[in-house]
């Protein structure tokens, strides 16, 4: 069992080594680099900043189709009945819920853990209720409301970080260890790679830890340290 005293995560490898050439090249392959078969960038590339209506700010506390389409992105999908289910009978309360979490901001800066009675997690309850909703499912559809407070969650993150039994409270207390090393860190990481500043500490983590699982071998020499 966990305590405060045994390290919340296992940190990817890149991030354990120190080796921030590897991050930075493993962060450029996924949002910057075209893949060789289709000659496009990754579709995980586009979910960070993807608001085609422009509505995603004045829809914070709404779930609307554009968040269905958005998961499309990271390789999920809500199927028809749990969609309806979402966006009619349920739709006023699970928006209640959605705003009782509170506005976006870094889970690193959350203090108290993340319980059973945290808004966040009940939100995620209520959506794994419905049909065809999962826990990864779940978890893209909170992120794609709240990115910097919400990890996201599928198998290939959670065994390379070691959180498939849990995974928000467990990465919050990775954020804040050592007064918040770890976020510093991935900022730091995704600006010298030269990505967008939407792009949140949580997400770096996460496309590290993903790409690390699908088994992507960094190119050190190739990455822009230092810059």
């Amino acid at each position: 069992m966990s305590t405060e005293t045994t390290p919340p995560i296992r940190l990817p490898k890149v991030l354990r080594e120190g080796d921030d050439a590897g991050a930075i090249d493993v962060l450029q392959e996924y949002f910057t680099r075209k893949v060789v078969k289709t000659g496009h960038l990754r579709s995980g590339a586009r979910w960070d900043g993807w608001d085609p209506s422009g509505r995603r700010t004045a829809d914070a506390d709404i779930f609307t189709a554009d968040d269905f389409v958005a998961i499309t992105a990271l390789s999920v999908e809500v199927p028809p009945e749990g969609a309806w289910i979402m966006l009619t009978e349920r739709h006023a309360e699970l928006n209640r819920m959605l705003a009782a979490v509170g506005p976006d901001r870094d889970l690193a800066d959350e203090a108290g853990a993340k319980t059973a009675e945290s808004p966040e997690w009940q939100l995620e309850n209520a959506l794994r209720e419905i049909h065809g909703i999962g826990w990864t499912t779940a978890s893209k559809l909170i992120a794609r409301k709240r990115p910097r407070l919400f990890p996201i969650y599928d198998d290939v993150v959670g065994r390379t970080l070691d959180t498939r039994k849990a995974h928000l409270e467990p990465v919050r207390r990775a954020m804040r260890d050592d007064d918040r090393a770890l976020h510093h860190r991935l900022l730091d990481l995704r600006d010298r790679a030269g990505l967008d500043q939407n792009v949140p500490a949580l997400r770096i983590l996460d496309v590290l830890a993903w790409m690390q699982g699908k088994n992507y071998q960094p190119k050190p020499g190739s990455g822009v340290a230092g810059v």
